[in-house]
């Protein structure tokens, strides 16, 4: 559920935020729980820069103080319940996480699918998977037609593909050892059967409306200011200059790489075999 502020300021005139329902409250309180300290690392900022103080990535710096939340992405904790304690915030990410106290007393960070909530139990588990959201098993053991999350590459690395808010994938088929996967962005993937899964969508679906309102609100998230390429004289980027307003005419970046279409992936690319259906096809 979205909420919409009334116009009190001038920050709050089309600010519109996520309810953020799911999140654990404190009891009597609107505030989330604290985090697991023995979850946190320090997050070092660069702000762009190199070891020379040279920019090498623009639009980077300042923001608010975060600490790394440390989140399982291998899910390699077999056959041991755990229950969710909470589900929490994450600066570092548009998901949520979900917080597993395991049986033997570990506690373990996990992405949180939509429709888990605390108090619920997932399991990682090879030979007795429970095909409920937040439970992680291998992509040979799951029903055909699964709507998954947080899937490997390579057995045993940990999850790399679909990992951000509202996000899920399809189990399509199986044969010769590979799996093939629908992704969200429409292209059909082949995936080694024995990597892992976690059944469900992942959850806060409405990251992607929300509206900051402000100026200052994208500061705090450490990202600074987009000057437009053809606002800039022809020293600075290949847009810039000319007489009157223009749409630069050719696409490119500061550095003449064309853009908006232009492919960069190799064509000898050896992974470009596990796809069967490009995305934009």
């Amino acid at each position: 559920m979205l909420k919409k502020f009334r116009p009190m300021t001038p920050g709050t005139r089309k600010l519109v935020l996520s309810m953020n329902e799911q999140l654990t409250r404190v009891e009597g309180r609107r505030a989330t729980i604290k985090p697991t300290k023995s979850l946190l690392a320090v997050k070092k900022r660069t702000g762009g820069r190199n070891n020379n103080g040279h920019i090498t990535c623009r639009h980077m710096g300042g923001g608010h103080k975060q600490h790394y939340r440390l989140v399982d992405f291998k899910r390699n904790k077999l056959d041991i319940p755990a229950k969710v304690a909470s589900i929490e915030y994450d600066p570092n990410r548009s998901a949520f996480l979900a917080l597993l106290n395991y049986v033997d007393g570990e506690k373990r960070y996990i992405i949180a699918p939509s429709d888990l909530k605390a108090g619920d139990t997932v399991i990682s588990s090879d030979l007795n998977p429970l095909y409920t959201a937040g439970c992680s098993t291998l992509l040979k053991s799951m029903p055909l037609g699964s709507v998954i999350h947080n899937i490997e590459m390579i057995p045993g690395r940990g999850a790399k593909l679909v990992r951000s808010a509202g996000l899920s994938a399809q189990l399509m088929g199986r044969a010769n050892g590979y799996a093939t996967i629908r992704l969200p962005s429409g292209e059909m993937r082949m995936v080694p059967e024995n990597c892992r899964a976690s059944f469900g969508a992942i959850s806060n679906s409405e990251h992607n409306v929300r509206v900051e309102g402000k100026a200052g609100r994208t500061r705090w998230k450490g990202i600074r200011p987009t000057v437009r390429g053809t606002a800039m004289n022809p020293v600075d980027h290949p847009h810039g200059g000319g007489e009157g307003k223009h749409n630069g005419y050719i696409p490119q970046t500061p550095w003449a790489m064309k853009t908006k279409g232009y492919r960069t992936r190799g064509k000898r690319k050896v992974s470009s075999r596990f796809i069967i259906k490009d995305r934009r096809v």
